[in-house]
């Protein structure tokens, strides 16, 4: 999965450093932050140089409509980072990790994938 961020950057050049062919999966789950991601997300696909049909963008209204993160309510305020906090930031997507993978699975058997390579931070 390829959100765009430093740690699925990080992780899609490590793939391709091992020889894998690689193909990246991005979602839009209705996160403020969606036009930042898509953007960046494209770039790193055109700069490792990953062909369009190997770039697959899914559609996860559902989460937002389920709601539970400041990242998806507008109404909330995106605190800003602080290395010191405790606890689970409000920016957690409830299970949205577990979505990315079932995506993915569903994805690397369409393709004939043996590897599945996610950045996720740790919370």
């Amino acid at each position: 999965t390829l959100s765009g961020g430093m740690d699925s950057c990080v992780t899609l050049a490590h793939a391709l450093n091992e020889g894998c062919e690689v193909a990246v999966l991005h979602t839009d789950y209705g996160q403020r932050t969606e036009g930042r991601e898509r953007h960046a997300f494209q770039d790193i696909a055109r700069h490792y140089q990953i062909p369009a049909h190997r770039q697959l963008v899914v559609p996860f209204g559902h989460l937002s409509v389920i709601g539970g993160s400041s990242l998806l309510d507008i109404k909330t305020e995106i605190p800003v980072g602080d290395l010191h906090r405790q606890g689970v930031p409000s920016t957690y997507v409830p299970f949205r990790n577990a979505h990315l993978l079932s995506t993915a699975t569903s994805w690397a058997e369409v393709l004939g994938a043996s590897r599945i390579y996610v950045g996720f931070v740790q919370e």
